[in-house]
């Protein structure tokens, strides 16, 4: 089975490049996901039978809220170029990685499920991110619907983990931006923007690639949710990592505008059914994990 990972320098990609040594692995320095040219010379050339699309332009809150065309047509590019070219090769599995920020601002019930989707519009705070990845989801359902491919997609909670961005500000996970604020520390005190108030769900970016390789393994074809139970507001997960790492810091909390949404947990009893003994890494053992080798 011949396997092609787009992103495949990013987070989750070196994480797979560990447990699938011998996929194809294209990042952005092999070509532009936004040019359909280089979209077909690259499933021409790899002629792969399964497609895992994890290419995304991601950024924090800030860059979100500077740049939302960037964020908007860029990923809407590229999530249709190679969706559209992988078609027309005939790849038997495309896997669409999308995120949780495809789902509304405020529901009334949760965690929400993977048909609240189009309950309401993302939160502003990364609105076109969030609508360019929803646009991926009725885009992999429309090919299903129309030409009966078994096209499918996962909707992995926020992620982290020792191969994220420690370098640029600008592309940090929360959790990899802590720690980074926690190990270059002045004067016993770390700064955060917000309240400290939101809720999030956090996954250790390998789980989630076990769980990828999990679903081409076994064909698995439906779309879910991924995430572990528990779900931390951003205090409590500072507080633990400060707890584990340097329990001398304090925490001051600025810019209250800046929270982002308040919550937005998803309901993984779907993922459960499909991959009942999965188990997830403690966000302390990740945590650890992360800070020490990095």
């Amino acid at each position: 089975m011949r396997i092609l990972v787009t992103g495949g320098s990013g987070l989750v990609g070196k994480y797979l490049q560990k447990i699938l040594p011998d996929a194809f692995y294209i990042s952005t320095k092999d070509g532009d996901l936004t040019d359909i040219k280089f979209v077909r010379w690259m499933i021409s050339s790899y002629t792969p039978d399964v497609v895992i699309h994890l290419a995304a332009k991601v950024g924090g809150i800030k860059d979100n809220i500077a740049k939302p065309v960037d964020y908007f047509e860029d990923n809407i590019l590229m999530n249709t170029n190679i969706l559209k070219v992988s078609h027309e090769y005939k790849v038997k599995h495309f896997i669409g990685i999308l995120s949780t920020c495809i789902y509304p601002d405020v529901v009334e019930n949760y965690p929400m499920k993977e048909e609240d989707m189009f309950l309401g519009p993302p939160t502003p705070t990364n609105f076109s991110y969030g609508y360019a990845k929803r646009c991926l989801a009725v885009q992999i359902d429309a090919y299903n619907k129309q030409y009966g491919t078994k096209y499918n997609y996962l909707i992995p909670c926020n992620l982290y983990g020792e191969f994220d961005n420690f370098e640029n500000e600008n592309k940090m996970h929360f959790i990899t931006a802590l720690l980074h604020k926690i190990k270059n520390a002045k004067d016993n005190k770390i700064e955060l923007l917000g309240t400290g108030k939101p809720l999030r769900q956090f996954m250790y970016a390998g789980d989630f690639a076990d769980i990828i390789k999990l679903v081409v393994d076994n064909n698995i074809t439906e779309s879910f949710n991924v995430a572990p139970d528990f779900n931390y507001s951003i205090k409590e997960m500072a507080e633990l990592a400060i707890k584990a790492i340097n329990p001398e810091l304090k925490i001051n909390f600025s810019n209250p505008e800046l929270d982002g949404q308040y919550r937005k947990d998803v309901d993984n009893s779907k993922m459960k059914n499909l991959l009942s003994n999965f188990k997830f890494t403690s966000l302390e053992e990740g945590i650890l994990r992360t800070y020490y080798n990095e």
